[in-house]
């Protein structure tokens, strides 16, 4: 598809007549038309964003989630198929939503362990060779709301159910081939990726990471520029690792030659606990999480509600290890795991669907599902407690009401 071709959908996506897209392109091409889509909102163009409150942290729609202070959580039974559709794909913002400017934007490489520091236009990134990946993206809080609706003991923060997490196909240039336009030095250490937003929002990575394949700077999700919500104009995405990582808005990369220490490894995204005594990981108040943990959840409301009779429930479950391999379920404690069927594909990075029948009486129900990925990794019984809940990955029991 060619840029222009995905600046139309874009634009038309965001509210733009056929006649002002054409106005705009002729003016500045396509960076005019997605610089004029990044100051509307993606359902309903500027109509709608004057509607919204002027402090709004969003630009999309937000009646279709569960909406937190600054969050918008997918509701996973409006889902169908691998992939979220950008409308139900959910947020996580700690700043609101910035507008860039994309004609005056530019992607900064500097730092102590490069040799040639860059400053990238946006036309001159999107114009180096690029890849797509299919992948999911998880915040670390994801489940956080079940430390104390299941387990008993409240965490800190948002108290996410099911529905921080996405899978997208995700296209953009490989961070390492910036980096090597920019001459990595070989004592380089870590690479730091600094956003616009308000808060300029920062999370390093070690070198390694940085050089995967699959680390992307990416400009386009599901084939449509990236909308504002999600790193409109570029965002990172680092498959399996978890959401802060994958930081938006990116303005700057910094690669130092020695360990970067910002507010978001040292005292968030962290694991504060008795299991990770804070001296283990100084500067760090516990230890700085980076891959995600297996999980599976089912496509339903929480609690659900459901008439008699023969059901098909299905189910997201996804590993930062690889591929899904099995999903299993049961009613009862007691009763022994049933197999679901997982539905082709199964892909590296992004989640797995499953389903299975089930036909209850009349009743209230617990039902809870398990899964299993290729390299044999499970959902784990129990897990430690972390006071800001991160990473919790038990099987679900999740209450069904049978009416």
């Amino acid at each position: 598809m060619s840029h222009v071709t995905a600046a139309w959908r874009h634009a038309k996506a965001c509210g733009v007549s056929r006649r002002s897209f054409l106005q705009l392109l002729s003016a500045g091409g396509t960076a005019a038309v997605l610089a004029a889509c990044g100051r509307q909102v993606d359902t309903g163009g500027a109509a709608a964003d004057a509607a919204q409150p002027a402090a709004a942290f969003w630009r999309k729609d937000p009646s279709p989630f569960i909406q937190h202070p600054t969050n918008l959580e997918t509701r996973l039974e409006t889902l169908h198929g691998l992939i979220t559709p950008n409308e139900l794909f959910f947020v996580r913002n700690h700043s609101p939503t910035p507008t860039i400017d994309i004609a005056t934007y530019r992607l900064r490489v500097a730092g102590d362990a490069v040799a040639r520091p860059l400053a990238l236009t946006y036309d001159e990134l999107v114009a180096l060779p690029s890849r797509s990946v299919i992948a999911y993206v998880e915040c670390a809080g994801n489940w956080r709301g079940f430390f104390g609706s299941v387990l008993g003991k409240v965490a800190s923060g948002v108290q996410w159910g099911t529905g921080g997490i996405g899978c997208a196909e995700w296209t953009g240039v490989p961070l390492r081939a910036v980096l090597e336009l920019a001459g990595v030095r070989p004592d380089a250490v870590d690479v730091n990726l600094v956003g616009l937003d308000e808060g300029a929002f920062s999370r390093p990575m070690p070198l390694a990471k940085a050089l995967d394949p699959d680390t992307l700077l990416v400009y386009a999700m599901n084939g449509a520029p990236l909308p504002p919500d999600h790193g409109f104009p570029i965002r990172a995405v680092l498959p399996g690792w978890v959401g802060g990582s994958s930081v938006k808005w990116i303005g700057e990369i910094q690669v130092s030659a020695q360990h970067t220490w910002v507010k978001n490894n040292t005292t968030s995204y962290v694991l504060i606990g008795p299991e990770w005594p804070a001296d283990q990981y100084a500067p760090a108040e516990g230890a700085p999480i980076t891959t995600q943990t297996i999980k599976s959840a089912l496509a339903l409301p929480w609690p659900a509600t459901l008439p008699r009779g023969r059901q098909i429930l299905q189910g997201y479950a996804h590993s930062p290890h690889g591929r899904i391999t099995h999903v299993e379920w049961r009613v009862a404690e007691a009763d022994p795991w049933q197999r679901a069927r997982v539905l082709e594909p199964t892909l590296p990075h992004a989640w797995a669907q499953f389903e299975f029948a089930w036909e209850p009486r009349p009743g209230s129900h617990v039902v809870t599902v398990r899964a299993t990925d290729e390299r044999g990794n499970t959902q784990p019984d129990t897990v430690p407690f972390n006071e800001k809940g991160y990473l919790l990955n038990i099987p679900l029991p999740h209450p069904i009401e049978v009416t």
